[in-house]
C-alpha cells in the first residue's frame, strides 16, 4: 500500500493484527470460547486485567530473590520460547532492513519491560501502571484533532504532576521516571508493532523481536538473579508470571473483543490502574496516599475519555 496510513488507522490495524496473533497463540480457541462464552464481555475484560496485575504482583514477590532484572528476563524469555515454537520463523526469508526493524522492536520490548519491573520495585503497582498509561494516551491525544482531547491531555498532565516528587510526596522519583519510561516504551511498541505487522506474516516478526529482547536482557537477568535463575521455585513462578501476564489475558481479551465495541473495550481497559492499585493493596499490602489517589483518578478519566470519544468520532465517519 503506497498511501501512508494516519495514526488512528494505524492503531486500529495494530489491534486487528493482535487479534490474529492471539488466535494463533490459542489453537484450541473453539473449546476455550465455549467455556467462557457464557460470561458477560465486561467480566472477561476485568478478569484479563486482574490476571495481568496478579502476574505483576507475583513477579514483585520474587524481587528480593532475583531482582526485577531476573524476573523480567524470565518473563520475556518464556514468551520468546512460546512464540518461536508457535510461529517457527524462517530466518533466510528476511532482508537486512527487516532484521534492523526486528532489532529495534526487540530493544523497545526489552526497555519497556525492564523499566516497568524496575519501577514496581520502587513504587506501588497502582502508581506504576497509572504512569505507564501516559504513553498510549499520549499517542491517542497526538492523533486527535478535537479540542475536547486537550481536556484529557490536561487531566493526564495534572495526574503526572501530582505524582512528581514535590512537597511532602513520599514517592521514589526514580520509580516515577522508570514508569514514565515504560509508558514511552509502550507508545513506541504500538507504533513499531504496526511496521512489524506489515513486514512479516503472522507472528514471525513478534517472535524474532521477543527473542532479541530476551538476548538483550541476559546480562541484566544474570546479574540481577545472582545464580538463582535455575532454582525450580524461581522458574515455576517465572512460568506462572508468563501465563498470568500473557496467555490468560490474551484468551480473555480475544473473546471480549469479539462481543464488545472497541469504544467500550477501551473504556474498560482504562480502569486497569485502579485494579492494579487494588491488587497491590490486597496481595502486596501497598497503600497510596490521597494525592496519588487523585492522580490515579485523573489519568483513568483521561484515558477513558479519549477511548470513548475517539471511537465515537471514528464510528460517525
Amino acid at each position: 500500500m503506497s498511501k501512508r496510513l494516519d495514526l488512528p488507522q494505524t492503531l486500529r490495524y495494530s489491534q486487528w493484527r493482535f487479534m490474529k496473533v492471539r488466535e494463533r497463540l490459542t489453537p484450541h480457541a473453539g473449546q476455550q470460547r465455549r467455556s467462557v462464552v457464557s460470561l458477560p464481555p465486561p467480566l472477561l475484560v476485568f478478569l484479563s486485567i486482574i490476571s495481568v496485575q496478579l502476574g505483576a504482583a507475583f513477579a514483585k514477590s520474587l524481587f528480593q530473590e532475583i531482582g526485577s532484572g531476573g524476573i523480567v528476563f524470565l518473563r520475556v524469555g518464556f514468551a520468546a520460547i512460546v512464540l518461536l515454537l508457535m510461529w517457527r520463523p524462517r530466518l533466510r526469508e528476511y532482508t537486512r532492513a527487516d532484521y534492523a526493524l526486528i532489532v529495534l522492536f526487540g530493544l523497545t520490548i526489552a526497555v519497556m519491560n525492564a523499566a516497568f519491573y524496575a519501577a514496581i520495585a520502587r513504587i506501588p503497582l497502582g502508581i506504576a501502571v497509572t504512569l505507564e498509561f501516559v504513553g498510549p494516551l499520549g499517542i491517542a491525544v497526538a492523533a486527535s484533532r478535537s479540542r475536547r482531547d486537550l481536556l484529557w491531555a490536561g487531566l493526564a498532565v495534572g495526574g503526572v504532576a501530582l505524582l512528581a516528587p514535590i512537597g511532602n510526596v513520599n514517592i521514589d522519583p526514580w520509580g516515577v521516571g522508570l514508569a514514565l519510561l515504560a509508558g514511552c516504551g509502550w507508545a513506541a511498541y504500538i507504533l513499531l508493532n504496526v511496521r512489524i505487522g506489515r513486514a512479516f506474516t503472522g507472528g514471525a516478526g513478534l517472535a524474532l523481536s521477543m527473542s532479541v529482547a530476551a538476548l538483550v536482557l541476559i546480562p541484566l537477568g544474570v546479574g540481577s538473579g545472582r545464580g538463582m535463575l535455575l532454582d525450580p521455585k524461581v522458574l515455576l513462578v517465572g512460568v506462572g508470571v508468563a501465563v498470568l501476564s500473557t496467555i490468560i489475558p490474551f484468551s480473555l481479551e480475544l473473546e471480549a473483543l469479539r462481543r464488545l465495541p472497541a469504544r467500550v473495550f477501551g473504556v474498560l481497559m482504562s480502569l486497569e490502574p485502579a485494579i492494579a492499585a487494588l491488587i497491590g493493596f490486597i496481595v502486596l499490602k501497598e497503600t497510596i496516599g490521597l494525592r496519588a489517589l487523585v492522580a490515579l483518578i485523573l489519568i483513568i478519566v483521561a484515558s477513558g475519555g479519549v477511548s470513548f470519544f475517539q471511537q465515537r468520532r471514528d464510528e460517525a465517519k
